[in-house]
Parts: structure tokens; C-alpha cells; sequence
């Protein structure tokens, strides 16, 4: 076994010496830990002649709490190491703002600190990035005042008006002036997303080189700075659809790659959302019926090149058969929702999502001829691709639009095919099933039908943890109920990888208090509890500071904040009147203007959001944040552990609440000086036998329990 070598270590450890001195900062003992872990781990790595690793995936998982510095902690050891081997670091995160924070701020810090050399680059899906041929259109659009862009308007329904028009001039005058790179999130002021659909294609309807504009493309000027990269900042839906399609298709093969993922304890449930599907099923017969009047404008388009007219027809006769093939499900579905949705219910699960044979059977049908219209969409684009590098009788400008139009096509049927071959497929029996339910839209009109798997265990054993060179999973909440039992188990963690928690940087029991009061009522009755925080809430906030108020259910909060007092409402910024954003920024203003500011959130506010100081004083969590007992997904896995004679409440639900539970509570302290208090109103903490379970696992706040 190969050991980390001796000038690797001292490389390490002068750049974290480089880095305290360059900031004036004291070594702490959590950082510190993390470091040598991270080296240790990776520096064990034996390869062969050719560079290829040897033996089992090195796999360090660390818990560091928030002031720890995980950043540093991860990329001094992994940058060295991954250089040393030959080898490149992709560094994926949870969220667009630890992306922006990496590339703005910690990784500028960590090279003027160390004088290390390394070339980093930003990777962010293709619809971040302004496609210059859209542009164009718009511009063109706009000028000729036409309420449609392309040939199919009803397709994207697009109306810039004038204030979209004036935008997408400016957008024009600065690329051609070198004033922005066409990065969604390097322009300065917010674009409406419809707006920005406009000026976005996939890769279903992009040319690549074929298209004229491809030496300004923003997307492709991008990507060319990953090849030359030695660390790659992305997210982890990128990594998820990179090695969905095989690994090394938009990063580097995963065989020469050390991956960091920040904010780990996002990657179980952004697995098995990428490998999700769902559809509206009258929606989609609906599109499939007017796809016939657009593929008639496309063959009138491509009139004068017969061959790809032929296509069109072929295409055209295709679609007839899915639309044949769907029709019969759509009545089949409805009765068969209308019989088997329990009264108030939102949606029927099949159990052991096992649909039957019939549906199984009728499912593999569309499946079929839903393949055969996309294999027949994916030669009219090759085509279309072909007679936009050389000559053609068609108008470039209309090829290019009904390219795009296609590509929309394609997407849409390939979402279409996918669902259907999920529904159709049948599971193996010694893997976890896929969760198979049927739900009605919010608008009682349409049967949604979606297929998810329940573990994302598999999915990434063999897609990354046995493939990638190394892996780095770090986060502030990791362990549940105090052990990494849960995230092992949640993402099927091999046996090999190292586990450790490092203590942050908090003195929690002088920084913070946690006081469970009895205000007469616990969570398990929802309208009890709903008529208690409406009669205590205002006596527990201060209305002249910072209050950061949790709730689990939105019926809840909305409830509580209809009731509150109007002079305490006021100063209630609640989740869903304003953008996620807006809310933060209209409670820093008030904070900053010495007012009191207090804002009502859902999960999303548990998790991520970064208040520090004056900011938030006193975190309200309302409720214990257990799972919503009818979501279909959570009910799939506790069927499947129930089978295999696992009790679901103590190996998922509590777990997962603790987790949630742990990260609602790190909403209160961001920085070594921050002080203030949480209050947890449910009194399961200390009446149910799992309660002490759940304080355990919580940071050591003196404690004020009633």
C-alpha cells in the first residue's frame, strides 16, 4: 500500500502554514484533522505504469461543522495528490452560491496565500450560457416587431415587448464590446426566465460546429477552458449527467478524476432525482396531436430538399402510432385513479411499484413506438445538421430555426420514451424497485405519472464510487442520531471508505441556548398545535430583532401567519410572497435600517441559508421535521425496508428527521461571534421515547427545557 510521500506532505503542510500566515489566523485543531485525513486517504492510491488505480476507490467522508474552513480543508490535500498522480479534482456542489463563493473568493484566497499554480475553471450546464444564433433571432424578431421568434411560435410562445427588446440589444452591444463572457450569472442585473428561455438551446438543438456562430459561443468557449483546467468547480447535477452518459462526456473520465463533493448530504437525493421521470399523460397526447400541424409547417419549410421532406413524413407516420398507442391509457388511467385514490389523498402508489401486467404490457407499447418516432427525430436533426455544412435549396436562417424546433422535439420524446420504458420495465428482484405512483395535476385535469428509484445506492456504486479515481464527500451535517449509518447506507457507501467527524470551530454551550417550551400541544395534533403557536408565537419572538421561524407544512404557516397580530405580521417576510432571494434581502435592509425583521420559511430556509450576526438572533423550529407521511418516495422505502425486516422509523424516518432537525438548528450560528438562541415548539423532544434520541444529536446549546 502506498503511503503519501514525504514531499507531498511537506508541500501540504507549508501551504496551510502560507495560508494562516497570508490571513493572520491560528491553526484550528477540526480544519487540521480534516487535512490529514483527506491526504492520508487519497495518498494510499497505488497505480500502474499507465497511471490506472490499483485496488479499491480511496474514499474520504468528512462531517465538519460550519466554521471548520472545509474549503481549505478539502482542496489543500486534494490539489497536491491529484497533480502528483496525474490526475484532476472536480469540486461539486450543492448550490450556485457556494460555486460563486469558491471562484470569487476561497480559491483566490488560497493561491495568493500558497503561490500554488493551479488553473481552475467554473463548469455550469448549457442552459447558463447565452447561445449567440438565438440572440440573433430575438434581435431580428424584435426589430421586425413580430409577436413570434421562430417558424413554430406556438411552440415557445415568446413576446419580448419593448423592455426585452431594449434587454437584448444591451446583451448584444456587450458581448460584441468584451464587457460579458454570456454567462447567465455574470450579468449584472436579474433576466426574466422567459426571457432567458428565449436565448438558451440544449444540446438536442445545438449545431456544434456546424453552426455559424460557434467561434463566439459563450457555452463552447466555456467548455474549452475545462480541458486545460487542473480543478473543475461544478455541481452535482452536472456530475450526475456526465456519468450518466458514461462519465468524461462534459468532465473528465471519473478514472482520472478525485472528486469533492461539498455539501454531501445533497448527493443521495440528487441521484435519484436525475434518474427520476414524470409526465402529464393528457398533456402529452395533447402536444403529440399538435406535433402534426408542426411537422406539416417543416415539410412546407423544407420543400425544396425532397429527402428531408421524406424524413418529415416518416416522422410524421411515427407520431401517429404513439398518439394511437397513448389514446386507449389516457380513460384507462383516469378510472383507474378514480377507483383506487383513497378520499383526500393526492396520489395512488402502486405497491412494490409493481403496475400489473396489463398496464405493464399497454407501457411497453408506447415505449416502443415512442422510440421509433425519437430514432426517426434524431435522423430529420442529423439531416438538417448534414445541409448546414454544405449547399442546400433551404434559406440557412430556416434551417437553423427548423433544427431548433426538432431538438425541442426530441427533448419532449426522449422525456416521453424514458417515462414509458420505466413504467414498462420490470425490476429485478434482488435490487430495490422503482417507486411507480399516479397523481391528479393541481388543476384536477390530467393524470401526472411518475417512476422513481428508492435507493441511490446502486446508481452510484457502480457509476462512480468503483470507478473514480478518489472521493472526497464533506458537509457540515453528515451523521444522523450521531453515525454515519444513514448516509452509508443512503448512498451505498463501500466498505473501504474512512468516516470522521472534526469538531468545528463553536463554543455552542456560551454561543447559544436551546429551549423547548410547553405551550400545551406537540406536532402529532396538527390543529392543537396549529392554535398554540397562534396563542404563544408572539410572546416567544422579539419584534425588534432577527427571528428566523421553520415551519413543515405550509397550510401551518400560512394558518399562523393569517392569525398573528397585525403589528407583529408586519414584520413577517413569509416564504412564497417573494423570491427566496428578495426575502433575504428586504430582512438584511430592515435589519441594517435598526428595524426587527422576521421571516417564515419552509425546508429550503432550513438548509443552505446564511444569516450571521444581527441577522438571526433566534431560530423557531415549529415542528419536528418529519418526512410528509403520504409522500410516495418515502413510502416506497419504507415498504422495501419493511419487506426485508428493517423497521423504517428507526432506520429512515428518525435518522432523516435528526438530520433535518441538526441543519434547521445550524441556521443560528454562522461565525465564532454569534450568539443567540433556538426554540424548538414540540414537546415530542421530551414526551416520545425517541426524543432523548433526537437532543443527543444536537449541538451541545445550554439547554432550557421545560
Amino acid at each position: 500500500m502506498s503511503e503519501l510521500s514525504d514531499e507531498l506532505k511537506e508541500r501540504i503542510q507549508e501551504g496551510y502554514r502560507s495560508f494562516l500566515r497570508h490571513r493572520e489566523l491560528k491553526p484550528r485543531r477540526g480544519q487540521r484533522e480534516m487535512i490529514g485525513a483527506i491526504a492520508s486517504t487519497l495518498g494510499k492510491v497505488v497505480t500502474d505504469a499507465d497511471g490506472e488505480r490499483l485496488g479499491d476507490t480511496p474514499i474520504c467522508v468528512v462531517e465538519a461543522g460550519t466554521g471548520t474552513g472545509k474549503t481549505l480543508g478539502y482542496l489543500l490535500p486534494a490539489l497536491p495528490v491529484a497533480r502528483a498522480k496525474g490526475k484532476r479534482v472536480v469540486v461539486a456542489t450543492g448550490t450556485v452560491s457556494l460555486q460563486s463563493q469558491l471562484m470569487e473568493k476561497d480559491i483566490p484566497e488560497l493561491l495568493a496565500a500558497t503561490g500554488w499554480q493551479y488553473r481552475f475553471a467554473l463548469a455550469k450546464g448549457r442552459g447558463r450560457y447565452l447561445c449567440n444564433l438565438r440572440l440573433e433571432q430575438c434581435l431580428d424578431a424584435a426589430d421586425a416587431r413580430q409577436a413570434g421568434l421562430f417558424l413554430f411560435e406556438d411552440e415557445v410562445p415568446f413576446d419580448p415587448g419593448m423592455a426585452g427588446a431594449e434587454l437584448f440589444r444591451r446583451l448584444d452591444s456587450s458581448l460584441r464590446e468584451g464587457d460579458w463572457n454570456g454567462d447567465r450569472d455574470a450579468w449584472p442585473e436579474y433576466i426574466d426566465d422567459n426571457l432567458w428561455r428565449a436565448l438558451t438551446v440544449d444540446r438536442r438543438q445545438c449545431t456544434g460546429h456546424r453552426c455559424r456562430k460557434v467561434q463566439q459561443c459563450a457555452f463552447f468557449r466555456a467548455r474549452a477552458e475545462l480541458e486545460d483546467a487542473d480543478c473543475i468547480i461544478a455541481n452535482h447535477d452536472l456530475v450526475m449527467a456526465d456519468l450518466s452518459l458514461g462519465g468524461g462526456a462534459i468532465l473528465p473520465a471519473p478514472e482520472d478524476a478525485i472528486y469533492v463533493f461539498d455539501e454531501a448530504h445533497r448527493l443521495g437525493d440528487t441521484t435519484l432525482r436525475h434518474f427520476a421521470a414524470s409526465g402529464n399523460v393528457q398533456g402529452t397526447l395533447h402536444w403529440l396531436e399538435q406535433l402534426e400541424r408542426h411537422l406539416s409547417t417543416a415539410a412546407k419549410t423544407l420543400s425544396g430538399e425532397s429527402s428531408l421532406v421524406a424524413q418529415v413524413e416518416e416522422t410524421a407516420s411515427a407520431r401517429a402510432e404513439v398518439v394511437q398507442a397513448l389514446r386507449p391509457l389516457v380513460p384507462l388511467l383516469r378510472a383507474l385513479v378514480d377507483e383506487r385514490l383513497p378520499p383526500g389523498a393526492s396520489h395512488y402508489r402502486f405497491p412494490q411499484g409493481d403496475v400489473g401486467e396489463d398496464l405493464r404490457n399497454l407501457s411497453t407499447a408506447v415505449a416502443h413506438v415512442t422510440m421509433r418516432l425519437q430514432t426517426y427525430l434524431e435522423e430529420l436533426a442529423s439531416g438538417i445538421e448534414k445541409r448546414l455544412e454544405g449547399f442546400s435549396q433551404v434559406a440557412r436562417v430556416d434551417l437553423e430555426q427548423v433544427h431548433q424546433a426538432v431538438g425541442n422535439w426530441l427533448a419532449r420524446v426522449e422525456a416521453v420514451a424514458e417515462l414509458w420504458m420505466l413504467m414498462a420495465e420490470k425490476d429485478v428482484e434482488s435490487r430495490p424497485p422503482r417507486a411507480r405512483w399516479l397523481a391528479v395535476d393541481e388543476h384536477g385535469q390530467d393524470i401526472v405519472l411518475s417512476v422513481s428509484p428508492i435507493s441511490a445506492a446502486d446508481l452510484l456504486r457502480e457509476n462512480l464510487w468503483y470507478r473514480a479515481f478518489g472521493v472526497v464527500a464533506a458537509s457540515a451535517t453528515l451523521r444522523a442520531l450521531g453515525k454515519f449509518d444513514r448516509f452509508a447506507a443512503t448512498v451505498g457507501l463501500p466498505s473501504q471508505a474512512r468516516t470522521l467527524a472534526v469538531p468545528g470551530a463553536f463554543d455552542f454551550a456560551n454561543a447559544g441556548l436551546l429551549a423547548i417550551p410547553d405551550i400545551g400541544a406537540d406536532g402529532a395534533d396538527a390543529a392543537a398545535h396549529t392554535e398554540a403557536l397562534i396563542t404563544h408565537l408572539g410572546e416567544i419572538i422579539d419584534p425588534a430583532e432577527a427571528s428566523l421561524v421553520l415551519f413543515s407544512s405550509r397550510r401551518q404557516m400560512e394558518s399562523v401567519h393569517d392569525a398573528l397580530d397585525p403589528t407583529l405580521r408586519r414584520r413577517v417576510l413569509m416564504q412564497g410572497e417573494f423570491s427566496h432571494a428578495e426575502i433575504v434581502r428586504r430582512h438584511r435592509q430592515r435589519i441594517d435600517d435598526g428595524e426587527g425583521s422576521i421571516i417564515f420559511g419552509l425546508a429550503s430556509f432550513a438548509e443552505g441559508l446564511d444569516l450571521p450576526g444581527d441577522y438571526c438572533r433566534h431560530v423557531i423550529i415549529a415542528k419536528l421535521p418529519f418526512a410528509v407521511p403520504d409522500d410516495p418516495l418515502q413510502a416506497a422505502q419504507a415498504e422495501w425496508l419493511e419487506a426485508r425486516g428493517i423497521n423504517p422509523f428507526q432506520a429512515m424516518t428518525l435518522p432523516d428527521t435528526s438530520l433535518r432537525l441538526i441543519q434547521a438548528c445550524g441556521r443560528l450560528l454562522r461565525t465564532e461571534q454569534d450568539r443567540g438562541r433556538v426554540t424548538i415548539l414540540d414537546r415530542r423532544l421530551v414526551t416520545k421515547f425517541y426524543g432523548r434520541q433526537l437532543l443527543d444529536a444536537l449541538p451541545p446549546f445550554k439547554r432550557e427545557i421545560e
